[in-house]
């Protein structure tokens, strides 16, 4: 027996994931730090770990000297180091900013955000592939190898928790360094640490290049995501570094603060003033069939990254997923190599030579379609990937132009809280959904292929076309038949029982019966055939519901319960959580508004300022205000003679004389 979800460093491929297999001991010599011997055959010549199996490790016995589940909690040291050196750089900062000479003390320290979950729009790629260097034990925790204590079943949920925050803090260095303020410092920070993960994960690979499962670089196999995302991370820090010693030593201008509003929105809200075109631009057929690009939106931080991570978490599933059933497959052919046996020492006259040959065939029928249809599963689930964005900005453009239409009732206004808990719940929901969606949908169509095998292929491999052709012909009149019965039923009731159309221009003929005692008749009838024909409808309404339902699982957009019972869905219910909590925080009018009034508020602040200022000045020249005022009316009075007729007139002969200077002034 085969126990997978058992962590071993021998395998350098899975012990990153967080499964491996491990026979009994009576079977397998076992040295210290787990590593796996050469398998020690049994008295019957065959142990429980098949011998095909072992000689695909072409390592032999590999003792690395890199554990990658050790090196995760000894990264938490300098992880830990990170934040700290971050933290207090930024409370430093903040109390300088205040004027406050008490910073100097380091006994307070700043909190460390790795990123804006809501309103981040800029470095989405370098959040994403940060999210994809995280992928490896994202699944390790998806596979729950996290089990350092013996605990009982109860716990687990607590453990799970613990290995979530571990790697969360194991990786937080990469999210910090990316979004801190003070560039020279993270990119040093980022970059070390990313070069040290780089380094030990390659360690980790020389070492014990190859597994028992792929064979060959099965530890190149598993890994080239993580070091690529980690090559990338190292160029951005790199690059990060560059730009700011540059901006340090005077050679470029400091770059300006994070916008309040982003130059999409702004273009969004310039696109709701203008005119729209009369006649509209014609649309090539990849934009009119799959996408069309649009220059006013852009893919919070968050999408971005939890759709790297879905795609890398799907290729590592995938590739597990092939190697359990390369494993399977090496124990289906040992024990089709044991009914052989059997059947050649029964001489083929056994009673039971027909029952196992009919197992042979669908275990070989199985194993072939189950291969063909990696394809097609995988391929659905990352179309699901790219439609889900789709669905994202057409339902965000939805809820910007106020129309909840397209959702139930009851998510109209939903819950404060569950849509703030609904933005943390989202992109682990989303991985999750999309790496079960891909193993039921795999399993669904493996049936039907198997289903296709025995009623279509087979038939003609035993030479029994003739059959075949029969049965489908007698299968497809029998279901024309029915249908056609049930289209007769509605031309008749078109032809029979329906009132003349009221005008030319009418779609259909009104709701209005005619004849109603032929109906009756027709309906008394009709009656008794109805309730036969109801069980196959009923039959096919089961059928749909099945294949629809194991077909949209991985749809965390889509809810497949029916219409009432929307609120059990609680993917469907993060989803609406995540929109709306998108759409009050990032909504383009409502942050043109909100930044309209910040500059507002900052103009006015800075002519007090100025006032202030002038008030303030040091001995010399200096101009009152009410001298300003005094010359900035005679400049508009004089570019504008007739607002002096419309001025307030004064007893005092000092303004006579005033106005009459400006009419002349104004008349030369």
């Amino acid at each position: 027996m085969v126990c997978f979800g058992t962590a071993n460093p021998a395998l350098p491929g899975t012990s990153a994931l967080g499964w491996a297999p491990s026979c009994p001991s009576s079977q397998l010599v076992r040295y210290p730090g787990d590593q796996l011997s050469k398998e020690t055959e049994t008295q019957s010549g065959r142990g429980t770990c098949s011998s095909s199996l072992w000689t695909r490790q072409l390592n032999g016995t590999c003792a690395g000297s890199v554990y990658m589940e050790l090196f995760l909690h000894y990264s938490l040291i300098p992880s830990l180091f990170i934040i700290l050196i971050l933290s207090f750089l930024q409370r430093r900062e903040h109390r300088r900013q205040r004027d406050d000479t008490s910073y100097l003390l380091a006994n307070d320290l700043g909190i460390i955000i790795p990123l804006d979950f809501v309103s981040t729009f800029s470095n989405r790629w370098s959040y994403g592939i940060a999210f994809g260097a995280t992928a490896n034990k994202v699944m390790f925790l998806f596979s729950e190898g996290y089990r350092p204590l013996q605990i009982p079943q109860w716990a687990q949920a607590f453990v799970l928790l613990i290995g979530g925050i571990e790697v969360g803090l194991s990786h937080f260095p990469f999210f910090a360094c990316l979004s801190s303020e003070f560039r020279l410092v993270s990119s040093v920070l980022g970059f070390s640490y990313s070069l040290v993960w780089f380094a030990i994960t390659i360690l980790h690979i020389t070492q014990c290049p190859h597994g028992q499962f792929w064979g060959k670089y099965e530890a190149v196999i598993f890994y080239w995501p993580s070091l690529l995302c980690l090559s990338f991370l190292l160029g951005r820090f790199l690059h990060m570094f560059v730009k700011s010693l540059r901006v340090h030593l005077g050679w470029e201008l400091q770059m300006e603060e994070k916008p309040f509003l982003e130059v999409h929105q702004a273009e969004h809200v310039k696109q709701l003033l203008r005119k729209p075109p009369l006649q509209e631009k014609k649309k090539s057929w990849f934009e009119t069939r799959i996408y069309e690009w649009d220059p006013c939106f852009q893919f919070p931080s968050r999408m971005i990254g939890t759709t790297v991570l879905a795609f890398i978490c799907l290729y590592l599933f995938i590739i597990i997923e092939f190697c359990i059933f390369m494993y399977v497959r090496d124990e289906l052919n040992v024990f089709e190599g044991e009914l052989e046996s059997y059947i050649t020492s029964k001489n083929q006259t056994g009673t039971l030579a027909p029952v196992i040959l009919q197992v042979k065939e669908l275990m070989n029928v199985t194993k072939g379609v189950w291969v063909v249809t990696i394809f097609p599963a995988s391929l659905t689930c990352i179309s699901y990937l790219f439609h889900i964005l789709a669905c994202y900005r057409k339902h965000m453009k939805r809820l910007w132009a106020g129309n909840k239409h397209f959702l139930p009732l009851k998510f109209h206004n939903p819950s404060s809280s569950e849509s703030v808990v609904a933005i943390a719940r989202y992109s682990g929901w989303q991985i999750a959904y999309i790496l079960w969606g891909y193993l039921i949908i795999h399993v669904v169509q493996t049936l039907c292929g198997v289903a296709i095998m025995y009623s279509l292929v087979l038939p003609i491999i035993h030479n029994r076309s003739l059959e075949m052709l029969q049965g489908l012909g007698v299968g497809i009149l029998t279901i024309s038949i029915v249908l056609g019965l049930m289209i007769l039923q509605v031309w008749v009731a078109a032809s029979l029982f329906l009132q003349p159309k009221m005008g030319t221009a009418d779609k259909q003929k009104p709701l209005a019966l005619n004849n109603r005692k032929v109906f009756h008749n027709f309906s008394y009838f009709l009656f008794f055939y109805n309730v036969l024909l109801g069980l196959s409808a009923c039959l096919s309404r089961l059928l749909t519901s099945c294949i629809l339902g194991t077909w949209l699982i991985a749809r965390i957009d889509r809810t497949i319960m029916q219409s009432g019972y929307e609120r059990a869905d609680m993917g469907f219910r993060a989803w609406i959580g995540m929109l709306f909590v998108d759409h009050y925080h990032t909504n383009p009018v409502l942050v043109s508004f909100c930044h309209i009034l910040i500059t507002g508020h900052r103009e006015r602040s800075l002519q007090q300022a100025i006032k202030y200022g002038y008030l303030n000045q040091s001995p010399g020249h200096r101009i009152s205000a009410r001298s300003r005022t005094r010359w900035l009316l005679l400049q508009t009075l004089i570019n504008n003679p007739r607002l002096v007729m419309l001025r307030k007139s004064k007893p005092s002969h000092g303004s006579r004389e005033f106005t009459q200077t400006l009419l002349t002034c104004s008349e030369s």
